[in-house]
């Protein structure tokens, strides 16, 4: 198993799943059900109770900063510390060809950040979370509406990205989205946050 969850608690919530490797599982729910709270525990970014194992290993025994690189987070709205994208990433070389997949040109690592629409930012932020730890990359990716500001074009051309690297390396991902249409295309699995619990759902809610 790829990851584990049991008994997970973050305020009001209370989840248990699993998510094998190559697996990609929607997350839905009405806003404020408690999504968010969920991947940022699964990260270990917010105090939480219960047992989340990866690969069977619980997340205690790792140290924080590595378990962020396996069990990598995206927020709906990522954050830019430097004035540049390229300072953004251990090396714009190996980020560049991803860019281009994403329909941004190799030379954006030269863009300063304040410059760049809502759109670029999302597409330069998936790109950061796919190359923030070495080869094979992540362990199981957690995308907090990824592709909300995005047109239909690059919208395909990330879900296209994700759906190869998970093939490619096992990795798994759990997609929150409110587009009942993407859940489908995205995933063949849906889990819905209903009254602080986690519930498998049949279809796309």
């Amino acid at each position: 198993m790829l990851l584990s969850v049991r008994g997970l608690r973050r305020l009001h919530l209370a989840a248990s799943f699993d998510l094998v490797s190559g697996e990609c599982v929607a997350l839905r729910g009405p806003s404020g059900a408690g999504k968010t709270q969920l991947l940022r525990a699964l990260a270990d970014l917010d105090p939480n109770e219960g047992a989340v194992l990866l690969e069977g290993t619980a997340s205690e025994a790792i140290p924080a900063p590595l378990w962020r690189g396996r069990v990598v987070y995206l927020a709906a709205e990522p954050g830019w510390w430097a004035d540049t994208v390229g300072e953004h990433f251990p090396s714009w070389s190996s980020a560049a060809a991803l860019a281009e997949r994403l329909g941004l040109p190799a030379a954006c690592g030269v863009w300063p950040i304040q410059q760049l629409s809502t759109g670029e930012r999302l597409r330069l932020a998936l790109v950061r979370a796919l190359v923030s730890v070495p080869p094979p990359g992540p362990r199981v990716l957690l995308l907090d509406e990824p592709t909300a500001g995005l047109d239909e074009v690059a919208k395909a051309a990330a879900e296209a990205l994700i759906a190869e690297r998970r093939a490619a390396t096992g990795m798994g991902v759990l997609w929150v989205t409110h587009d009942a249409t993407q859940a489908g295309r995205v995933a063949r699995r849906w889990l819905l946050v209903r009254n602080g619990l986690l519930e498998e759902s049949p279809a796309p809610p």
